[in-house]
């Protein structure tokens, strides 16, 4: 069974920090690039930080030098974690994690909430 689970998220002010989790359960996420994606009021959703199964990071400008994505691999599940620093009100947005290139049923994401 494929599923997503995120948490972590909430309310904090601006210069502050939150650390996201996501547990992937299921095979199809074992050996894949996963990665935190985001969705602003009114805007389509952006993949912010991505991690290869070695542990290969990449990082969007807008977060990058702020963010740290990781991961742990067990067997058919998938730990996915982020840090986020220095947080800014364009942070704001619900999170989610999945599958980069091919991501499959999206689940209720985390909302972040940035106030100035």
């Amino acid at each position: 069974q494929v599923q997503l689970v995120e948490s972590g998220g909430g309310l904090v002010q601006a210069g502050g920090s939150l650390r996201l989790s996501c547990t992937a359960s299921g095979s199809i996420f074992s050996f894949r690039i996963m990665g935190w994606y985001r969705q602003a009021p009114g805007k389509q959703r952006e993949l912010v930080a991505r991690i290869s199964r070695g542990g290969t990071t990449t990082y969007a400008d807008s977060v990058q030098g702020r963010v740290t994505i990781s991961r742990e691999d067990a067997k058919n599940t998938v730990y996915l974690g982020m840090q986020m620093d220095s947080l800014k009100p364009e942070d704001t947005a619900v999170y989610y994690c999945n599958l980069v290139g091919e991501p499959v049923r999206w689940g209720q994401g985390t909302q972040v909430t940035v106030s100035s």
